[in-house]
C-alpha cells in the first residue's frame, strides 16, 4: 500500500452525473488528469456511530464542524488485509483526514474489542479519545462502492474520483462480505468528487459549466442512514432529485 497518505487537508466538492455527462467529462479530462495506478477499485467501509446515531444525525444538520470514524479496506478483506482506521473531520468546508493502518483483524479487535494496537502514535491517541468520547460507539453501517480515481497530470494536488454501485447495509458488518447491500444511486448515476488544495482551475470550471455539472450535497453514510430510517419514502425522494437531507427524526 505504498503511496497512501496518512494525513489530508483539502476541499472536497461533490457532483452527481448521468451517463452522458460522465462520458463527455472523461473525454474532456484527457490531458488534464489520468487514472491512477490502481485503476478501478472496490472500496469497503464500516462507519461507527453511537446507538442513537448521534454522529450522522449531527452531520445531516450541516454544522460548521463535524466528524466521522470509519474503517476502510481497498478490496474484500481477510484477516491480514491492510485496513485503515480514519477520523474524518470537516470545518468550514475544509476536510481533514487522519488515519492509521494495520491488518483488518487487528483493526476490528481495536475498534470493537478495545484491544489497543501495539504501536501508538498521535493519530492513534486521537482515535482512542474519539472512542472514549462517544459512549457506546460501535459498527453502525457498511458503505461500499466501486471507484475510479484520477490524478492531475500537471497539478499534483488535483484528484478526481468517480463512484458507482454505492451500497449500504446494516447487517453482516464485516468487510469480508464485499460490495453488497442496497443501492444508493439510481441506474446510470455517477458520484464525482473533486478534491483540491485550493481554488478550482478556470479550465476545469469551464468544462463543468459547459456540461451543466453542478455541485451537490451528498453524504454516502447520510444517504444510507436516511434510506434506513425512511425506507420507501427515501427512495421516492431520490427519484425526483438529490437534495440536502433534512434531519431524520
Amino acid at each position: 500500500m505504498a503511496g497512501f497518505k496518512d494525513v489530508f487537508q483539502r476541499i472536497e466538492v461533490k457532483y452527481l452525473l448521468d451517463d452522458m455527462q460522465y462520458t463527455e467529462l472523461r473525454k474532456r479530462l484527457e490531458g488534464m488528469a489520468a487514472v491512477d495506478s490502481y485503476g478501478k477499485t472496490s472500496i469497503l467501509n464500516i462507519y461507527f456511530d453511537t446507538p442513537d446515531y448521534k454522529l450522522i444525525e449531527r452531520s445531516l444538520e450541516k454544522p460548521v464542524y463535524k466528524e466521522k470514524l470509519r474503517l476502510r479496506t481497498y478490496g474484500v478483506a481477510d484477516d491480514d488485509t491492510n485496513a485503515f482506521i480514519e477520523i474524518k473531520k470537516k470545518y468550514k468546508g475544509v476536510v481533514y483526514k487522519r488515519r492509521i493502518s494495520m491488518p483488518y483483524k487487528k483493526a476490528m479487535e481495536y475498534l470493537v474489542d478495545d484491544k489497543r494496537p501495539e504501536q501508538r502514535s498521535q493519530i492513534s491517541d486521537e482515535i482512542d479519545y474519539f472512542l472514549k468520547y462517544y459512549k457506546g460507539i460501535r459498527p453502525a453501517m457498511a458503505i461500499s462502492y466501486d471507484r475510479i480515481a484520477m490524478a492531475g497530470i500537471e497539478d499534483p494536488d488535483l484528484r478526481i474520483t468517480f463512484d458507482t454501485n454505492i451500497r449500504w447495509r446494516t447487517d453482516k458488518l464485516s468487510l469480508s462480505e464485499g460490495n453488497v447491500g442496497k443501492d444508493i444511486l439510481l441506474p446510470g448515476q455517477h458520484l464525482m468528487e473533486l478534491k483540491i488544495a485550493g481554488a478550482m482551475s478556470i479550465e476545469l470550471a469551464k468544462i463543468l459549466d459547459e456540461l451543466n455539472i453542478r455541485k451537490t450535497s451528498f453524504s454516502k453514510y447520510g444517504k444510507g442512514y436516511v434510506d434506513y430510517m425512511y425506507g420507501e419514502d427515501a427512495t421516492e425522494r431520490n427519484k425526483s432529485n438529490i437534495k440536502n437531507f433534512r434531519r431524520a427524526v
